[in-house]
């Protein structure tokens, strides 16, 4: 490969990336709102996030539950949120035992209390596993929010809100699932402790 063919890679991918995230905004701006939302209620009545998701989507779901417990931007309490895939004796144990399809099915039951929030992740929208505990925690209920894909695949008949975004590329999909992330990030963390970050009194969830 040449420098001139690095470059165009290089160019194209960034060319790519701010056209996703570009159409990504025009087209879940409320739902992202809609969805910052179901968390800021959650934390305020004591409940937790639980994420979820395979591969590079697994990734991000302990990324973002890291930005929840540690902090995003502002000093402040920690706030309870839980990637089910990282106890990897859990997620070992249940797919060997019960089939990979329930490897998050099993830990969401031992975990999840109706008014959590449930957040799968998923590239295709079609990850047979993350489709499968979404299902059952609309059961239980909790609210349920899907990162998926152009179209939202299996898991959008079992989302609550669906971020869907519009593109079939994977590597772009996954940056713009972090943009929404740190966006939801964000949103709660200053609905939440707004009064920290200007040395007042906090609003307690």
């Amino acid at each position: 490969m040449d420098e001139s063919e690095r470059r165009r890679i290089i160019h194209g991918s960034f060319a790519q990336s701010i056209a996703v995230k570009q159409a990504a905004l025009e087209a879940l701006a409320p739902r992202i709102e809609a969805a910052a939302q179901l968390l800021i209620t959650a934390y305020r009545e004591g409940r937790q996030a639980l994420f979820m998701g395979n591969g590079g989507s697994a990734a991000d779901a302990q990324h973002l539950a890291a930005e929840l417990v540690g902090r995003y931007r502002q000093e402040r309490r920690a706030l309870p949120a839980l990637a089910l895939h990282a106890n990897t004796s859990v997620l070992t144990a249940v797919g060997n035992d019960y089939g990979y399809q329930a490897s998050f099915l099993r830990p969401l039951e031992a975990h999840a209390r109706p008014g959590d929030v449930v957040i799968g992740l998923s590239t295709s929208g079609n990850s047979a596993n993350v489709a499968a505990a979404l299902a059952w925690a609309r059961r239980l209920p909790t609210p349920t929010l899907a990162l998926t894909g152009a179209g939202g695949g299996a898991m959008r008949s079992h989302a609550d809100i669906l971020l869907d975004v519009p593109s079939r590329d994977t590597p772009r999909i996954q940056e713009c699932h972090i943009l929404i992330g740190h966006i939801l990030c964000e949103l709660v963390e200053r609905d939440l402790f707004a009064a920290e970050s200007t040395g007042g009194a906090a609003k307690r969830p």
